[in-house]
This record gives structure tokens, sequence and C-alpha cells, in this order.
């Protein structure tokens, strides 16, 4: 059971450290792509459905919505592009 927290707790450390020099959005991407991963896989459990399907298709749910959100342009139609003037 040590072996186990410690394990846990020397991912966690690295985790948080492999987040340091990202963006702000950058860090709202991984935590959409999270977020999404934890939902779809509790939504797909509950149903009765793979939860790695789940995980995989909240993922990318989760990573595209945080990145719309703060304001890609390249993931948007072209049409709803804002336009740069210089």
């Amino acid at each position: 059971m040590l072996k186990i927290k410690l394990a846990l707790t020397t991912l966690a450390a690295l985790a948080m450290l492999g987040c340091t020099n990202m963006t702000a959005q950058q860090q709202g991407t991984v935590s959409g792509a999270a977020i999404g991963a934890a939902a779809g896989a509790g939504i797909a459990a509950i149903s009765g459905g793979s939860g790695w399907t789940g995980a995989a298709v909240g993922a990318v749910v989760g990573e595209r919505s945080a990145t719309s959100r703060a304001g890609n342009n390249s993931s948007k139609p072209a049409h709803c592009r804002l336009r740069q003037t210089k």
C-alpha cells in the first residue's frame, strides 16, 4: 500500500511540474481533456458501455470545448474566424 501511495504522489508531482511552463490556453486545453475523459468514462460506465471508449470521446470533446472557449481561431470554420488587421 505504501508503494502505491508513493507512486501516485510521485506521478502527481511530475504532472504538476509538467504544467509549470504552459500558457493559460494550454493548461485549459489539458484540463478540458482530463475533465472530459473522466466524465466520458463515468457516463459510459453508468450506461453499460466501454469506459475506455467513453474516456477517449470525452477527452476529444473536452479538448475541443476548451480550445474553442480560449478563442483559438484555428479550430473554427473559416466563416467564423475574426479577420486580423495589422
